[in-house]
């Protein structure tokens, strides 16, 4: 399958939320909610577990759906915060501090451009 990258780096082909939605899997939405609901110490229902794609016209996530740095790429009409020209923003280098992964293929592709 192809990888669909979204605006901060993340892999969304990989995300449970978008594998539950493209497989219409509930039992995975369950675990999934289970899972990040203790992760995050909210409460997240399976129903929430649904995401079409960061870039994605589809449904999001909760988080994806009000995520400030999807909000400017989409404004900029970007594909991902690799083709920023203000790339390495504040919003951006706060969520590759926690994920040095998101920031290895953003930088990947940029090298690229």
């Amino acid at each position: 399958m192809e990888t669909m990258i979204s605006c901060c780096g993340l892999d969304c082909s990989v995300c449970p939320a978008f594998i539950a939605r493209r497989d219409d899997n509930d039992e995975l939405r369950k675990k999934t909610a289970r899972e990040w609901s203790g992760q995050f110490k909210i409460e997240i229902s399976p129903e929430n577990v649904d995401c079409s794609g960061c870039l994605s016209d589809g449904v999001h996530g909760p988080y994806c759906s009000a995520c400030d740095i999807r909000a400017c790429a989409v404004a900029r009409g970007l594909e991902n915060c690799a083709y920023c020209p203000d790339y390495g923003c504040e919003k951006l280098a706060k969520v590759h501090s926690m994920d040095e992964q998101c920031k290895q293929r953003l930088d990947e592709i940029r090298s690229k451009l």
